[in-house]
């Protein structure tokens, strides 16, 4: 791109009386009311003192520096995102052709059932995927997103207590190396959280988990594989200690791609579970949004699910259809109508596309990529847990600290490389994490240059520190002052102005 004029701000572009537009005119003079006076002015409080600044460009200035600006943009379609527990891969554009078809953007909300039935019937066949994929008696599709899905969840979770009177049930424990939605999510569900430790190997401690379960616990919350990877091997043993003590298993499907139609939740003892569908289903993350986290359960809890339902009927005609069903001891509505339905639909022409055969393939592709790549960088970086990972894992630094090269050096050292960084410093289990994820849709060919980049790295923090320690050198923006842009950032022009005073 030209950065040196079309990559400046549009603010730095902007000349006095150019613009590439032009108002018509106003032929309808002053607006009276029926009395035939104007309507009242407008107090002066509510009025700007000072004209709204916005820059000044022709249409042509404004062409080229966004279609530059847009060459800055990272994301899949672009290369290699090995962000751990975010699962950033491949999104097939036969799912965009899907869910683009006029049947399905052109339709209203509100339109009623019987002229809906294709759209019910693609929520209804996506439901029942799902219940099978999950080992779960039903799914609903309505939440948003993931951390909505995990509020969805516990909701379900506390209405299941509180529908047997069970009211004094509201700590809901949570494992120390689990995502932060988690106790977030808890807590705006009005549970208590309570931390349950991990051992050496990174699973969850049964030992320190049996005192924490009384009368008082609503459920459990898991991740399996953890975050750190490794599957939870006890996962038997704590589900029967949690029901015993009259919980349940709550499953945060955030790393339910390794275990792709291989294990299904359901049958590890969970009761309650979300599905990200940009992660697993493979689709758009979408920059916060739209996202969808359905959430399944076990039979003997649909009851629960928020309304509105997509249910299956026989016609009068003896005919299979669908309709919106409302349940009455369901949450309520925590989403507009059906939620993000253009995700669902990508969703599905995902699982469609692959078949049952392909799905199979999913998680053992996804933990072979990233077990090569742990063993091929493990000499070069520190790998706290040793073993089989599942779909990521996590290194806690270089293993050579001697010039006091950080995470945070590698991480912005990758992107000089033309590599969006890993996930750093999470989990907090370690202070220098680097987690990585490969995803299986990566192809060995750029396995092995990442790899080679990545030792390339630990090579210069040895030789050349400064290198490293001052990256990154071929962005846009160069080696940033990450704590002054935390502290105070600079997010509009006049502001930065004002900086440079």
């Amino acid at each position: 791109m030209n950065r040196e004029l079309y990559g400046k701000l549009v603010f730095e572009l902007s000349r006095p009386g150019r613009r590439g537009y032009r108002l018509p005119d106003n032929h309808i003079g002053e607006v009276h009311t029926e009395g035939g006076q104007q309507p009242p002015v407008i107090a002066d409080a509510l009025l700007r003192q000072q004209p709204l600044r916005l820059p000044q460009c022709d249409e042509l200035t404004v062409v080229r520096h966004y279609n530059n600006m847009s060459t800055n943009n990272f994301g899949v379609d672009t290369g290699f995102y090995p962000l751990g527990s975010c699962t950033m891969k491949y999104n097939p554009k036969i799912n965009e052709e899907m869910a683009s078809h006029e049947a399905f953007v052109n339709v209203h909300p509100a339109t009623p059932d019987n002229a809906v039935q294709g759209n019910l019937e693609l929520y209804y066949t996506l439901q029942r995927s799902l219940s099978e994929i999950g080992g779960m008696a039903e799914f609903t599709l309505n939440p948003f997103a993931g951390a909505h899905g995990e509020l969805t969840g516990l909701m379900v979770i506390r209405a299941y207590h509180d529908a047997r009177g069970d009211k004094a049930r509201r700590k809901i424990i949570v494992p120390d190396s689990a995502h932060g939605t988690n106790p977030a999510s808890a807590a705006v569900a009005g549970l208590e959280v309570v931390e349950v430790k991990s051992r050496p190997d990174g699973t969850v401690d049964v030992d320190d988990l049996r005192p924490l379960l009384d009368e008082t616990v609503a459920g459990m919350m898991m991740t399996n594989p953890n975050t750190l990877g490794i599957f939870e091997k006890d996962i038997p043993e704590i589900a029967r200690l949690v029901h015993e003590a009259g919980g349940l298993m709550y499953y945060d499907g955030a790393n339910l791609n390794p275990m792709l139609g291989i294990a299904r939740p359901g049958d590890m003892g969970f009761d309650v579970m979300h599905i990200n569908l940009h992660k697993t289903f493979s689709t758009p993350h979408g920059g916060g949004g739209p996202g969808s986290g359905p959430v399944g359960v076990r039979a003997g809890l649909e009851q629960f699910l928020p309304n509105p339902r997509v249910v299956k009927i026989e016609n009068a005609d003896g005919t299979m259809g669908y309709r919106l069903e409302m349940g009455a001891d369901a949450l309520g509505s925590i989403s507009a109508t059906l939620g993000n339905f253009a995700v669902q639909a990508r969703a599905l022409s995902y699982i469609m596309s692959l078949g049952s055969e392909g799905l199979m393939d999913v998680g053992p592709l996804a933990t072979l990529n990233a077990n090569y790549v742990k063993e091929c960088l493990k000499d070069d970086y520190l790998l706290p847990v040793e073993g089989v990972c599942k779909h990521e894992f996590v290194f806690d630094g270089l293993r050579d600290k001697s010039e006091h090269i950080t995470t945070l050096n590698v991480a912005k050292r990758l992107l000089d490389h033309g590599y969006h960084a890993p996930t750093i410093y999470f989990p907090l289990l370690f202070h220098e994490s680097l987690m990585i994820e490969p995803t299986e849709t990566e192809s060995k060919e750029t396995l092995d240059e990442f790899i080679a980049v990545m030792h390339d790295i630990a090579r210069e923090a040895r030789e050349t520190p400064d290198v490293v320690r001052n990256a990154p050198h071929n962005t846009p923006i160069t080696h940033p002052d990450d704590t002054a842009a935390a502290l105070n950032p600079v997010v509009t022009f006049d502001a930065l102005e004002q900086t440079e005073e």
